[in-house]
């Protein structure tokens, strides 16, 4: 089958012909209910017309003489009476035919006063329905009053006839309707289809016609549309972090080549070999600490830590912290204070759920940042502050702070500020810290700290989403 013919018979198996095919059947279950209702309507209609128009007549009739009902019986064919009745008899008490072109008494026929519908079955023709009404007149006689029913069955003919007539074009223009719809829909798939073909050789810009996203198609092409943004964006991370560590290590793995090169090219003495050794381990080092910090983002953000969440006291865990960090601070000449109250009353509301030894990498790798960037006679400072629903942790120093144009760039990978350089690092401390409080549903901003205009500082500040902590516990 040809590509076109596959398209023609394509447009049969879309959801927009279905769809039209079920509105056909529901387009024609609605007429089927609407004549029905109308023929009800119009069969009551019809009898109770018939049967005021009988009972009308017999009180006008009952009023008269005997001698003058039974001449207006007689001679109804020559006055008012045969326009209105169909059939008229006048009987005598046992039934018997007086006058009137109604020779017999009809069977089933009760002298009540009310309406009877009853089939008569003439031998020269076929069986019919009239409405009779049978009323006692003065001189003990029976009048027998009929009228047809013809006016319905014409009814029923001209409504059957308009149904039948009516389906068909209704139908055909629906099922076109659906056609042309579906066609047009397979052009918008159509094309939909040869933008993926494209992305999936290659072409990463490309991108679903979505236009204004007025219907569900263009909605769902704007939301591909935004994912392959993303796949784009985390395609152009992907890229970049590869050449950051391709230059990353290239340095310390060229240095230790050469230092090897030079050991090797002429006799040198022990002292000087163990010196090229010992630079070399640390240039390795430098190496595998990029990789284990890599491996760790990566364990970090693929949450395959959330198995280790606990409550956890970030007082104490401050505590712990500002204890260790304390020697190193005054071996730097600086000033490490931490002021978190330590009572039990502030200790219920610093309590959190997450992962201790994650938290406490964050705290580190913020310290260490803080006193690699602080000058000697500066100051650190961790503070916290409960809540309503949150609670919030700082971390401030008085270095030399980072610019705001920056804030956002140092979260990235392998970044490095102008002013940072001089200073060892591999530039994955402070996205090992996002990694981890991004596990953790802790929002983070970067502020000036407590310094001067010349060094304003740096503040990290978190904050602890505790509605989102009681619902990942």
């Amino acid at each position: 089958m040809s590509l076109s013919e596959n398209s023609r018979f394509g447009i049969f198996r879309t959801a927009t012909f279905r769809l039209t095919l079920a509105f056909v059947a529901a387009i024609i279950c609605g007429m089927v209910l609407q004549f029905v209702l109308l023929f009800v309507q119009m069969t009551h209609f019809e009898a109770e017309r018939s049967s005021g128009i009988l009972h009308r007549e017999a009180d006008v009739l009952v009023q008269e003489t005997p001698e003058r009902l039974e001449y207006q019986v007689r001679e109804r064919a020559t006055n008012d009476l045969r326009v209105v009745i169909n059939w008229v008899g006048l009987f005598d008490g046992h039934y018997r035919h007086i006058a009137g072109d109604l020779k017999s008494w009809p069977e089933g026929l009760v002298v009540d006063g009310k309406v009877h519908r009853l089939t008569l079955s003439p031998t020269d023709d076929e069986p019919y329905e009239m409405r009779f009404l049978a009323v006692r007149v003065p001189g003990g006689r029976v009048l027998v009053l009929a009228h047809s029913l013809h006016l319905l069955s014409e009814l029923r003919y001209m409504i059957r006839r308009g149904a039948l007539l009516s389906v068909f074009p209704v139908v055909m223009f629906a099922l076109l309707t659906g056609v042309v719809l579906s066609h047009r829909a397979l052009a918008r798939v159509k094309t939909m289809h040869e933008a993926i073909d494209r992305i999936m050789q290659g072409d990463v810009h490309e991108r679903l016609p979505a236009a204004r996203e007025r219907d569900e198609l263009e909605r769902l092409a704007g939301s591909v549309n935004r994912m392959l943004d993303r796949l784009e964006h985390l395609m152009d991370e992907i890229r970049d972090v590869g050449n950051d560590i391709a230059h990353d290590l290239r340095t310390p793995l060229s240095r230790v080549r050469a230092r090897l090169e030079r050991a090797t090219s002429s006799p040198h003495d022990a002292d000087y070999l163990n010196s090229v050794i010992e630079r070399a381990t640390l240039d390795l080092d430098q190496c595998f600490s990029v990789i284990t910090a890599l491996l760790r983002i990566g364990e970090i953000e693929n949450g395959r830590r959330r198995a280790g969440f606990a409550q956890v006291n970030l007082g104490d865990l401050v505590a712990d912290i500002v204890d260790l960090y304390e020697p190193i601070a005054e071996t730097n000449g600086l000033v490490l204070t931490n002021a978190i109250a330590q009572d039990p009353a502030t200790s219920e509301t610093m309590t959190t759920f997450g992962d201790r030894d994650l938290l406490v990498e964050v705290l580190a790798n913020l310290f260490d940042n803080a006193m690699k960037f602080t000058p000697a006679g500066g100051r650190v400072t961790i503070s916290a502050v409960s809540t309503p629903g949150a609670i919030r942790l700082r971390v401030a120093d008085t270095g030399i702070g980072i610019p705001e144009a920056e804030r956002e760039a140092v979260l990235g990978r392998f970044y490095r500020s102008d002013k940072s350089r001089h200073v060892p690092g591999s530039g994955l401390g402070l996205s090992l810290v996002m990694a981890i409080l991004r596990l953790h549903g802790v929002d983070l901003a970067i502020a000036d700290g407590d310094g001067s205009p010349e060094m304003p500082g740096c503040a990290f500040e978190m904050v602890f989403q505790l509605s989102a902590v009681s619902e990942s516990a």
